[in-house]
């Protein structure tokens, strides 16, 4: 899916603008995501990626703009309030609980669920990471980082979110333990869960992603299909090494 039209989607960022300070990190900054679309976002450094995911949650306040889901506006929202609706993110440095257990981390996933799969999903769960599962006393701070990786996306899963944003899942894990980490990416996807993936691998991003959005010092300079993205001569000198 390629539309232009935001007015169905589900995530539509319009015009975002959030400033550190004096320093403005997004200047404008528009997207969207339709339901099912899995949806890179890639830039260098200090480009401002991470300021737009947190930006979409909450977690920073807008100087300006509008973020809508579900046709809702949610801009300045209490970023708590939004796994019941099936807003989800994975936060750059995974940000699980280290002192509580594998088990105990992936039941906060689901703790504001009131449902009764809650069992079946922590099964569904170890499933996906038999690793986890061969450890699911043991505490989340002494796994290795590819470990806490699965279990900050298992976490994730349990809210059973409709649209998951991803902050650079790949950083700092070993080649083998990223081919995983995206595979799970592109299985959740496959499953019609809407992916919003902020990552530094720009050809790995783009290989698997739908469309793609390029942000460079707060400003987005580039969006396509990322099949055409990956071609483009411009994306391939900075971000592709080609």
């Amino acid at each position: 899916m390629t539309t232009t039209d935001t007015s169905t989607a589900l995530l539509s960022v319009r015009d975002l603008r959030v400033a550190y300070g004096g320093i403005q990190a997004l200047k404008g900054v528009s997207l969207h995501l339709n339901a099912g679309e899995l949806v890179c976002l890639i830039g260098a450094n200090g480009a401002g990626k991470t300021t737009t995911l947190k930006a979409i949650c909450g977690l920073l306040k807008p100087t300006s703009g509008q973020v809508l889901y579900q046709g809702r506006v949610i801009t300045g929202q209490g970023p708590w309030t939004l796994p019941e609706h099936g807003l989800v993110m994975v936060p750059e440095g995974r940000g699980i609980f280290t002192r509580m257990s594998i088990d105990e981390n992936l039941r906060m996933g689901a703790y504001l669920r009131r449902d009764r799969e809650v069992e079946a999903d922590m099964a569904a769960v170890y499933q996906r990471f038999p690793r986890l599962k061969e450890r699911m006393k043991q505490l989340a701070g002494t796994l290795s980082g590819g470990e806490q990786q699965m279990l900050a996306m298992g976490r994730a899963l349990m809210a059973r979110p409709k649209l998951l944003l991803l902050d650079e899942p790949s950083m700092g894990l070993s080649p083998i333990m990223v081919d995983t980490i995206f595979e799970v990416i592109r299985d959740i996807a496959r499953q019609g869960v809407t992916v919003l993936l902020v990552e530094q691998n720009a050809h790995r991003a783009l290989a698997m992603a739908d469309r793609g959005y390029v942000l460079e010092s707060g400003e987005l300079a580039l969006t396509g299909p990322a099949s055409e993205l990956l071609g483009n001569p411009q994306v391939q000198a900075a971000y592709l090494g080609v």
